[in-house]
């Protein structure tokens, strides 16, 4: 049998990895969508295409939140690449592999990829001031920093990158500069930098900008930034700092914006040899894939320029298309917390349906470099109007007149109603491919327009069986075809939808084939949307409602504290020893060391999460949790009245 992708594209597809010291939020799932129904649409089109991804593992933030809650930034990054995982798989995003770039294979390519640019002369050192935390005792790496842009004057701006005017620079040119850690004013310290010198790249990375497909927007802002007299790159970051220290270096660490993209090969890596496959024929100077990245307008820079240059310095493919995307705003609102507009991913799915935010994006985007607005009232009206008023309206109207039939489709349909759906095919085609996805679907929601008009003007429910079960088998034809067309965007309904027809979807030339088998019973695939209220920020974990039988699992005991010390490496932990009754004596690390001193708490009650999982850490083993609150102004410990004795239960 022939393979139907033969002589196909070959696509590798990757999105911007998401940084792993926090859970994802809706902008995350914005950009996994649109590549998502990106890949799924070119695997339905006989192409071969494979989505790939990872947790963004490195640096000084992951270093610093793991500090922050008395784990190692492995355990940290292990909990956070699980969360990750799970929360795209709410959202039906279908990864070939989602890796981490704390990994061998991200070690090795880094490694690689540093050598050969060394090797090709394009590695130098430098001895260069750098910002220092005298309060934190560490040197401040960028994002740790806020102040002036020097390029357009707008306050509050991060330390290698302006919000305002996209604008990327080096830390040094920031005014005003702002230690983020301790609000304090930073000194600069004289270190021992690495560089890759970017300016000897600027002719290859003309001829990349003309050759690479990306938005004309993007194109022209990055030309702009090649003609402003190209820096070397600081590659480099100094101890303390997690990722990967540079070969024959001390002390000293891969950036991580180095190691991030390599993080694409990494994964792809990975997945490569757990199917034996030979990453020379993935992605290297003789690879016959295309290379396409989906990322934010944020990273325009670092994937336009710094990115391709490092690729060429070591020999490998450079990326064939960039497809850039706009931010997402709620309400009308920027993402923010605050303004109960930073909702987590994971708290949405227990608001609503989440194929229906796949749904609701995908008629919002295009191929332009475009914010999207996520309007919750929009999102209802065009989900009740769209999917359940149009789309699976045409079934439901349908089943009940083929069950009269037995659920048997007639052969007897009417060949004209279908042509101008099968026809739009090629369109259909044509606008997944170009990423515009929102004319597509108003396209489809015309057609879906039409077969309800059909119906309606064909009236079943006035005509005898027969003519009834004809009109209904080319209606039931219909929603088949408009089914394929919408498959890549609501891949979980259309599932469905395929298991009412009774039939497996192969490939978008399925459109062409008319439905001749029995059918199962409608059951409704979606019910229409109440209004959608968000929680205010404090009531946003209500979300995630629990109830007495989970509670009681979390075993609360009192426990006195009999001795406590600082650790040594650490400068927010304390170690406790407890003493939990009949219980015995617990060892706890707890990050309260900013508002207590061990002397302090001698003989002091707390409460203890006396069955959490033991954590190993570096300084040895941490045997629960004990129970505290904190804001802006501290830390403050949860204890219970007197009379509590060590060892009592908490209810």
């Amino acid at each position: 049998m022939d393979n139907p992708k033969k002589n196909k594209r070959k696509i590798l597809v990757t999105q911007a990895l998401p940084y792993a010291n926090a859970p994802l939020h809706l902008g995350h799932i914005l950009e996994a969508v649109q590549t998502d129904i990106w890949t799924r649409f070119q695997n339905i089109n006989n192409n071969e295409c494979y989505f790939f991804c990872a947790d963004d593992t490195h640096g000084t933030p992951v270093m610093l939140k793991a500090n922050e809650l008395g784990i190692t930034p492995e355990e940290l990054i292990k909990d956070v690449y699980e969360d990750h995982k799970s929360t795209y798989e709410l959202y039906n995003i279908k990864f070939a592999n989602f890796h981490s770039t704390h990994s061998d294979e991200n070690k090795k390519f880094s490694e690689l990829i540093y050598n050969k640019a060394k090797s090709n002369n394009l590695i130098t050192k430098a001895t260069i001031e750098q910002y220092y935390d005298e309060k934190e005792k560490m040197f401040l790496s960028d994002r740790f920093i806020k102040g002036t842009c020097p390029k357009c004057g707008a306050d509050d701006q991060n330390g290698d990158s302006c919000n305002e005017c996209g604008a990327s620079y080096e830390v040094q040119d920031l005014k005003n500069p702002i230690s983020i850690l301790s609000n304090t004013q930073p000194i600069k310290k004289d270190s021992e930098h690495i560089f890759f010198d970017l300016p000897q790249k600027t002719e290859m990375l003309k001829d990349f900008l003309k050759n690479v497909q990306l938005q004309k927007s993007i194109k022209n802002k990055l030309n702009e930034w090649l003609g402003d007299d190209l820096k070397k790159w600081d590659i480099s970051r100094d101890a303390p700092y997690f990722g990967f220290e540079i070969p024959d270096e001390k002390n000293k660490f891969f950036y991580v914006w180095v190691d991030a993209p390599i993080g694409y090969i990494a994964s792809i890596s990975n997945w490569a040899n757990k199917n034996d496959l030979n990453m020379n024929d993935l992605w290297s100077d003789k690879s016959d894939y295309e290379i396409h990245h989906f990322i934010g307008k944020d990273i325009a820079y670092f994937h336009g320029l710094f990115w391709p240059a490092l690729l060429d310095s070591a020999g490998f493919r450079l990326p064939d298309v960039i497809n850039v995307h706009g931010f997402l705003t709620i309400n009308g609102e920027k993402m923010s917390k605050s303004k109960g507009t930073g909702i987590l991913a994971r708290d949405f799915v227990n608001i609503t349906n989440p194929e229906t935010l796949r749904y609701y994006f995908a008629a919002k985007l295009n191929n332009k470099v475009e914010d999207i607005d996520l309007n919750f009232d929009d999102y209802v009206q065009r989900i009740n109007s769209d999917l359940v008023g149009k789309y699976l309206n045409i079934a439901s109207r349908s089943a009940s007149f083929l069950k009269k039939n037995k659920n048997i489709i007639s052969e007897d349909i009417n060949h004209d109603v279908l042509k101008n759906l099968v026809e739009k095919k090629n369109v259909v085609i044509d606008l997944y491919d170009s990423k515009q996805y929102s004319k597509l679907i108003r396209i489809v929601m015309d057609l879906a327009d039409d077969i309800n008009k059909y119906i309606n003007e064909e009236t079943p429910w006035k005509k005898d069986n027969q003519e009834a079960v004809t009109i209904a088998s080319t209606a039931i034809n219909a929603f088949k075809i408009l089914s394929i067309y919408l498959h890549p965007i609501i891949p979980n309904i259309t599932k469905e939808a395929f298991k009412f027809l009774n039939i497996d979807l192969s490939s978008i030339d399925d459109v062409d084939k008319i439905l001749t088998n029995k059918i199962n019973n409608y059951k409704p695939l979606l019910n229409r949307l109440d209004k959608i209220i968000i929680p205010e920020e404090e009531d946003m974990n209500n979300v995630n409602l629990i109830n007495i039988d989970q509670f009681s699992t979390v075993d609360l005991r009192v426990a006195k504290i009999i001795d406590a010390k600082d650790v040594e490496g650490a400068d927010k932990l304390l170690q406790l020893n407890l003493d939990v009754g009949d219980l015995g004596t617990k060892n706890v690390f707890a990050g309260i060391k900013s508002a207590y001193k061990p002397d302090e708490l001698i003989d002091r009650l707390v409460v203890l999460v006396n069955n959490l999982e033991p954590r190993k850490m570096k300084f040895g083993l941490s045997e629960g949790m004990i129970l505290a609150s904190s804001n802006e102004n501290g830390i403050y410990l949860v204890s219970p009245d007197d009379g509590a004795k060590p060892g009592m239960k908490v209810r």
